[in-house]
C-alpha cells in the first residue's frame, strides 16, 4: 500500500525557485507531494529544476505587479505560496541611490505584496492556505552593509504578522522564516567580493559556527506547508543556527 505524501493533491507556487534556497523549496514541496509552479526571472534554470521535479516553469519577474496580476489570474488556485524571491547589495547606506532603494524594496517586499495579493482571495474561498515568507535574520538584527535589504525584509515580517491575524478565520496560516548565512549563489558572490574574512564573520555569527544548506530551509517550509503546522501562524521562525537567539 503506498504512502500517502504529506501535501499530495496541494499546488504550490515558489518565487525565485531556480537557485539556491528557491530551488531546493521546489524539489523539497515536490518531494512531498505537490504540484509546484517555480516563478523566476532565469527563465532557463527555472524550466530546469520544473523538469527536474515534474513541475512548471513561469519566466516572471514577481517585482512587477501588473504581470504578476496578469499571469496569476490565468493559473487555478494554490494551496501553498512561498514567497521567496530576494536580493541584496553590500553597500553603506550612505553610499546608496533612490535606485537602489527602489529596486532592493520592489524585489524583496513588493513582491511579497504582489504575490499574496494574487494568490490570497482563491485560499480565502477555499477556506484553507498556507503563506511562507522567506525574510532573514537581518530583519531582526539588522545587517550592516544592508539596510535597505533589512529594511525590506522587516517589512515582510510585520506584513506576514498582519496577514496572519487577517485570514485566520479563513483557515490560512502565514509565517516567516528568517535563515541566517546559507550556502547561497547570493552568499558565494558576496563572499567573493569581501574574501574568506566574509565568510569567516559569518560562520562565527552562528552558535553552530557553520553555514547552512538550502535544504535546511526546505525543510522547515514544508513543515509549515503541512497539516502538521496548523496551529502555526503569524510566527517568525529562525532557521540561522542559532544566530537570532533573543531576538
Amino acid at each position: 500500500m503506498a504512502v500517502r505524501r504529506p501535501l499530495e493533491g496541494r499546488r504550490a507556487f515558489v518565487t525565485g525557485g531556480a537557485k539556491g534556497i528557491g530551488a531546493a523549496v521546489a524539489r523539497r514541496l515536490a518531494d512531498d507531494g505537490a504540484s509546484v509552479v517555480i516563478a523566476d526571472v532565469d527563465k532557463a534554470e527555472g524550466e530546469r529544476i520544473a523538469h527536474d521535479i515534474g513541475g512548471r516553469a513561469l519566466a516572471l519577474d514577481v517585482s512587477d505587479v501588473q504581470s504578476v496580476a496578469s499571469t496569476l489570474s490565468a493559473e487555478k488556485p494554490f494551496a501553498i505560496l512561498v514567497n521567496n524571491a530576494g536580493i541584496d547589495q553590500h553597500t553603506f547606506f550612505t553610499e546608496t541611490t533612490p535606485a537602489d532603494w527602489q529596486r532592493l524594496l520592489a524585489v524583496n517586499l513588493l513582491s511579497v505584496f504582489a504575490c499574496t495579493h494574487a494568490i490570497l482571495p482563491a485560499m480565502q474561498a477555499a477556506n484553507h492556505g498556507r503563506i511562507i515568507n522567506v525574510a532573514s535574520e537581518a530583519a531582526r538584527l539588522g545587517s550592516k552593509g544592508g539596510a535597505i535589504y533589512a529594511a525590506a525584509k522587516g517589512g515582510v515580517v510585520a506584513f506576514t504578522k498582519s496577514i496572519a491575524r487577517e485570514n485566520a478565520r479563513f483557515a490560512i496560516t502565514a509565517n516567516v522564516i528568517a535563515p541566517g548565512p546559507i550556502r547561497t549563489p547570493m552568499l558565494e558572490a558576496a563572499v567573493a567580493a569581501g574574501g574568506d574574512k566574509i565568510r569567516d564573520a559569518m560562520t562565527g555569527s552562528t552558535l553552530l559556527r557553520r553555514l547552512g544548506e538550502p535544504d535546511d530551509v526546505a525543510a522547515m517550509v514544508a513543515f509549515l506547508a503541512s497539516d502538521a503546522a496548523s496551529y502555526i501562524t503569524g510566527e517568525t521562525i529562525g532557521v540561522s543556527g542559532g544566530m537570532g537567539i533573543g531576538a
